[in-house]
């Protein structure tokens, strides 16, 4: 019987160290810890699908919690019966010791409240889940109604070019001249062209002159 552990952060920027020190404190060899830095969505993790390779029949998976395998109710319960039932390893959550199913053959009592356990968790993993994702809607919409801008920010254009486009529209420019001074293909000048007529900028250019 070996013993695996898995950790999973949702983004790049976010620390596995924390998990990564609960398996080694709990005696897991640092060979046998996979993690991933991916969103919980699916199941389609490189080092994920790496270690259930490698997970036999009596092996032990250790998580830090129950949402490191999937981010919602359906997943996280599905997965765990497939490891579990299918690969008929064992699975320890350090962050809730009742979900430990090395103890299921202890009495059938014991496996009931694992499994009463296991559906609780996962349906307040997705409900937190959920709560997040309207908060965070919540905040939009509020910073929105505050006149804060999202998305990327406007292009910066350079005198020069607003000087191209105000005398292209004042018909001073032809528009082959005003594609070679601005070095730009037709469709993106028309693009960068609008942008700038909508901000009103080339419109209130004056005593632009054409070398």
């Amino acid at each position: 019987m070996k013993t695996y552990a898995y950790a999973r952060v949702s983004a790049r920027d976010q620390n596995l160290v924390r998990q990564i020190e609960a398996f080694q404190t709990f005696g897991v060899d640092k060979k046998n810890i996979y993690s991933d830095k991916k969103s919980g969505k699916d199941f389609e993790r490189k080092n994920y699908l790496r270690l259930l390779r490698k997970l036999k029949k009596g092996d032990l998976l250790v998580i830090k919690s129950i949402d490191r395998l999937g981010r919602n109710y359906k997943m996280i319960t599905e997965e765990w019966r497939r490891i579990t039932n299918e690969i008929e390893a064992d699975i320890l959550v350090l962050d809730m010791p009742l979900l430990d199913t090395r103890a299921k053959s202890d009495s059938l009592i014991g496996k009931f409240i694992s499994d009463i356990v296991l559906q609780v968790l996962s349906f307040v993993a997705e409900n937190e889940r959920e709560n997040i994702r309207a908060r965070q809607a919540e905040g939009i919409a509020l910073a929105k109604a505050r006149g804060v801008r999202f998305g990327r920010p406007d292009s910066v254009y350079s005198q020069q070019f607003i000087d191209i486009v105000a005398l292209y529209f004042q018909k001073k420019m032809p528009l082959r001249a005003a594609l070679d001074a601005a070095n730009m293909k037709k469709s993106l000048f028309y693009y960068h062209a609008n942008k700038i007529i909508r901000g009103g900028k080339a419109l209130k250019t004056t005593n632009v002159s054409h070398n």
